[in-house]
């Protein structure tokens, strides 16, 4: 095109406003720019845009007067009344032929790229902004537990009702293992620590000094298996780790400590040796498995009754269900004593629904709908490892987000970025990029309320995962682990101090270690613990706690000179946050450096950021100079930088 430059930024509010995820009946202003001697040859623009699926509209743009020697072009778009996708790019009528601008080739929003064919489009979600998602997710600090493996909380460390062929570990400090069939690779033993619900009653006051106000707890109903995705009986709690009553007195202590339980919906498939499939006839019932005359024959889906049948990921142990079964979600859902209802009397705040991708759009609707009549403040979290707004399983575009569905997802993508950052794989750009491709999609109250995670049951733990990419045989390995908790200490400021709820893996606050499972669900090392960062922990999460700017701020990305270091900058806009409630922090200032040996001396244009006080430090004041603001990191540092009220004491 020699001297024509053409540019649309879906990042900048010249381009594209509002920015991002819109509500349904929300006028959009889009832009598309053109620069260079030979703009006056640009014939025509059109915007097209489509539904997600559908054949893409054209709309003329007009050329918006006074930009010369460039040429900007507008349109007014109008989102429907419906919630979904849409996509849209531009097509361009160039001194006599064709060319088109859409997103650029790596999907993230931002500055597109030009095309001879129909390219990428942009994404605009649009969403229902009725759908009110509970206060106290974007306010909370999340804490995950495998149950076996955290506390037990009898005396002398007695197993609570142990199964039978169960290999119990003598030593709590044991590692983890599977015991496999050599040939089939099953799992034939399983081996249990004997963590139970009185554990986690006795460590109360623990979590509520971390700062913990919900606990997400791995799957605790009946079932062979250590982590109980296996359920064998969806209204019993597994007499390893105690009896109903015993949950129920425990979420009644939890909220006196203002902590609240988030339970682990398996609701895909169930345990072969299960009350609904009863194959290894374990139970009274009569299960799927033995006739066609059991009442749950019609949940399952068989091939050829009984031994071919259609399994979760083909592990013969997980039979699957048929979501849509009328039975089954009135089981699950309608009925008085639903597995939903049952657990929500007992003091349940909400589910983790397993493998979402495996749910029907209308199961979870569903599921949902029962969920809010019985407690309008329950949560629901699906477990998305995605950008959960445009995310396709089994072919199908999901509705995850729109507003029907779930309040909240497992940020994995988070996880992704943030590693990749601190381990030298994608740098400050690269990581600017990615996130706001997260923030442009997400419809902003999701965006803080997702689950902000750096470890869980599936993945390595963070402190193992922290050492790769170090020198390999330059450092030993006490100085490995002592980088890795460097970049650790990092990555939990990034994590307690950004948009949504962050969720800490039981014992990543100790120090823990652990490669792929089983070597991710060690048990908790009480006595043990790295107490430098379990203060560290509690120092960041106390502050999370103490200033809504840093739950509820407004949220820029910064795009800084050093690839080493990554920042952004969290606002109270008008003295308040972006759902509108007053605050008492104004500013907060996050940078990170993950160089091993750099010190970088950064700087910011000030613009209307207050002195700053660097609580990070000893809190002295951080002000601009000649309009920028400086700070020096040593290598492997981060500073949290906070400005406050004229009127309120300074609390770091």
């Amino acid at each position: 095109m020699g001297e024509l430059e053409v540019r649309h930024d879906s990042h900048q509010q010249g381009f594209r406003a509002p920015f991002g995820a819109v509500p349904c009946g929300t006028d959009i202003i889009l832009r598309f720019a053109a620069y260079g001697s030979r703009c006056e040859h640009m014939e025509d623009v059109r915007l097209c845009i489509a539904r997600d699926g559908e054949p893409a509209a054209d709309i003329r743009m007009a050329p918006v007067q006074g930009q010369e020697p460039g040429r900007l072009y507008e349109v007014r778009w109008t989102a429907p009344e419906e919630p979904g996708l849409w996509w849209y790019y531009f097509r361009i009528a160039y001194d006599g032929s064709l060319f088109y601008y859409g997103n650029n080739a790596q999907g993230m929003g931002g500055v597109g790229e030009s095309y001879p064919d129909v390219p990428p489009g942009y994404q605009i979600t649009v969403y229902r902004a009725e759908a009110a998602i509970p206060d106290w997710i974007k306010n909370g600090v999340m804490y995950q537990i495998f149950v076996d493996r955290f506390r037990n909380g009898l005396p002398e460390g007695r197993v609570l009702n142990p199964k039978p062929g169960s290999l119990l570990h003598a030593h709590w400090n044991s590692l983890p293992l599977y015991i496999r069939d050599p040939e089939t690779k099953r799992v034939i033993r399983w081996d249990f620590y004997g963590g139970n619900l009185y554990g986690i009653l006795e460590k109360l006051p623990y979590l509520k000094s971390l700062g913990v106000t919900v606990l997400y707890l791995n799957p605790i109903f009946e079932a062979s298996s250590n982590h109980k995705y296996d359920t064998g009986d969806y209204h019993k709690i597994d007499p390893m780790f105690g009896d109903n009553e015993l949950f129920a007195s425990l979420c009644a202590e939890a909220r006196r400590f203002g902590i609240r339980i988030v339970l682990d919906g398996v609701f895909s498939h169930t345990g072969s040796d299960s009350l609904y499939f009863n194959r290894e006839g374990n139970y009274a019932s009569l299960g799927a498995y033995q006739g066609r005359e059991s009442p749950y024959y019609e949940w399952y889906r068989f091939v050829r009754h009984p031994d071919d049948y259609e399994c979760w990921w083909g592990i013969d142990v997980l039979p699957n269900v048929e979501e849509m079964n009328p039975s089954y979600q009135d089981f699950i859902m309608h009925n008085e004593n639903s597995v939903v209802k049952h657990w929500h009397r007992l003091g349940a705040s909400g589910w983790r629904l397993d493998v979402a991708d495996e749910l029907p759009d209308a199961f979870i609707c569903a599921f949902r709908r029962t969920l809010k009549e019985a407690d309008p403040d329950a949560v629901l979290i699906g477990e998305v490892w995605e950008d959960a707004t445009n995310k396709i399983s089994y072919g199908v575009r999901r509705k995850y987000l729109l507003g029907d569905e779930l309040d909240s997802v497992m940020n994995y993508p988070f996880r992704s970025i943030a590693l990749d950052f601190l381990l030298g794989r994608a740098d400050s750009a690269m990581t600017h990029r990615a996130l706001m491709s997260l923030y442009e999609n997400y419809p902003r109250p999701h965006f803080y309320s997702l689950m902000n995670l750096i470890g869980s049951h599936d993945v390595p733990r963070a402190l193992t995962v922290l050492q790769e990419e170090l020198p390999a045989s330059a450092i030993s390995q006490e100085e490995r682990r002592a980088l890795a908790m460097k970049r650790l200490k990092l990555l939990v400021l990034w994590q307690m101090t950004f948009p949504g709820m962050p969720c800490v893996y039981y014992g990543d606050e100790a120090g823990m270690e652990g490669g792929d499972d089983p070597a991710n669900r060690g048990p908790y090392p009480w006595g043990e613990q790295d107490g430098d960062l379990l203060a560290w922990y509690r120092r960041v999460i106390r502050w999370r706690h103490a200033h809504n700017v840093l739950r509820t701020g407004t949220w820029e990305s910064l795009v800084l000179a050093s690839s080493n270091v990554y920042g952004y900058v969290r606002k109270l806009e008008n003295e308040t946050d972006v759902f509108g409630q007053p605050g008492r922090t104004n500013t907060a200032l996050v940078l990170l450096n993950r160089s091993l040996t750099q010190t970088v001396e950064i700087e910011i244009e000030a613009g209307s950021i207050p002195p700053l006080y660097d609580v990070t430090g000893n809190g002295e004041a951080v002000e601009a100079v000649s309009g920028k603001i400086r700070a020096v990191l040593p290598p492997l540092s981060g500073r949290l930088l906070l400005a406050y009220h004229t009127d309120t004491q300074k609390q770091v």
